[in-house]
């Protein structure tokens, strides 16, 4: 999906088969040595900046020479790829963590007829002998057979909590499990690679189109590394639950499950760290909704990659002509609405507009037309101080 959709811009080209192999970050650009791993033959590509989203074992992250701070779990995990040939009666249609402390497995109905065990190693388990096929069909036996399914893959993989310190040094940056790795109890490892970009991608293009000096970019990791610890330590923290070895601990586990004790279920939504928000408040810093307005279009097709207004047309409306202006200079699009769904989010936080950034982070929210004011006269100096004086 995600090469279908760079179809749509000429300027962009993908190369497969090709590996960085040297990176230099000079004065005025990042000069990239790229080889071709099927002729061998190399050449160089030129950058204002490269983002290095390649993966745990991150050449990139070696050339930043940036430092990981452990998080606490390294977990082999022995990872089982088929693809059904036939209907499988009683398999679900979704992911089923089965939390046994005799052996935690994971289910994934993954997509068309690929499905996914992950099955946790235990002491004592022999690697080699655990990805061959007579022990894999043995270990999902009650599920599948070999006349109903073909093997596509079978490896061992250890699950790291991780995060990188010092995301960006000069042109270069990291991004996805480059910067940063999680289990994958909470889903959230792909999840948390597109907020990275989401972010960057913003104040990468208002650097590289002169709206921005280059110091913006030193708060995409101040914003996104707090986030995204809180997204790993609470995967650790499920990753507890359902690796549990141990009988008596799970039946404790079980129990409060049945009961449903509340503290197992209150997953706080973390908020950005220090960067380009305004104000204190529950709402801010913290990701928008994506309702539909009161004609029926998605917010994000009415705010496309702009910055957005979004409330009461009496507040909006009411601003000076200077906010209006501060607008247009900074391409905010104000959205006057008062569809069910933005009404009821805003008298859920007590406010009557909101101000969200291109990755529908709240940028800030008002009460009345002088708070928008206020925020809008903020916004330069969000930037940085080079920009106040533009």
């Amino acid at each position: 999906m995600l090469r279908q959709g760079l179809r749509r811009f000429d300027n962009v080209q993908v190369l497969t088969r090709h590996e960085v192999t040297a990176l230099v970050d000079d004065d005025d650009q990042a000069t990239l040595q790229v080889t071709n791993l099927d002729t061998l033959q190399s050449h160089r590509l030129h950058a204002r900046y490269v983002v290095g989203c390649d993966g745990a074992r991150s050449f990139m992250r070696k050339v930043l020479g940036t430092t990981m701070v452990d998080l606490g779990l390294h977990q082999p995990w022995l990872v089982f790829d088929v693809r059904l040939k036939t209907n499988v009666p009683g398999l679900p249609d979704h992911t089923v963590q089965f939390c046994d402390p005799a052996r935690p497995m994971t289910y994934c109905n993954v997509t068309g007829n690929r499905r996914r065990w992950e099955i946790m190693l235990m002491p004592g388990d022999d690697p080699a002998h655990m990805v061959k096929s007579e022990t894999l069909w043995q270990l999902v036996r009650q599920w599948v057979t070999p006349e109903q399914a073909d093997i596509e893959r079978a490896t061992i993989y250890t699950f790291h909590s991780v995060i990188a310190q010092g995301w960006r040094k000069g042109r270069l940056m990291l991004a996805g499990d480059a910067a940063h790795q999680t289990p994958p109890f909470l889903g959230q490892g792909m999840c948390a690679a597109i907020r990275d970009v989401a972010n960057l991608a913003w104040k990468l293009h208002a650097v590289l189109h002169h709206r921005a000096h280059d110091s913006l970019l030193d708060t995409y990791e101040s914003e996104r590394a707090p986030h995204v610890q809180a997204f790993i330590e609470l995967a650790v923290r499920l990753g507890d639950i359902i690796q549990t070895t141990d009988p008596e601990a799970a039946r404790q586990r079980d129990a409060k499950f049945r009961t449903g004790q509340p503290e197992m279920f209150q997953f706080p939504e973390p908020r950005l760290g220090p960067g380009c928000w305004v104000g204190e408040e529950s709402a801010v810093a913290r990701v928008f909704p994506q309702p539909a307005l009161g004609d029926g279009q998605l917010l994000d097709a009415r705010l496309g990659t702009h910055f957005g207004v979004v409330g009461d047309a009496a507040v909006i409306g009411g601003v000076s002509s200077a906010t209006r202006a501060r607008w247009m200079s900074h391409g905010v699009v104000p959205v006057v609405d008062d569809g069910k769904a933005l009404r009821n989010w805003l008298d859920q936080h007590g406010v009557r507009a909101v101000m969200l950034r291109p990755d529908r982070y709240v940028m800030g929210v008002a009460r009345s037309a002088a708070d928008l004011d206020a925020l809008a006269h903020q916004l330069p100096h969000l930037f940085t101080p080079a920009l106040a004086s533009a």
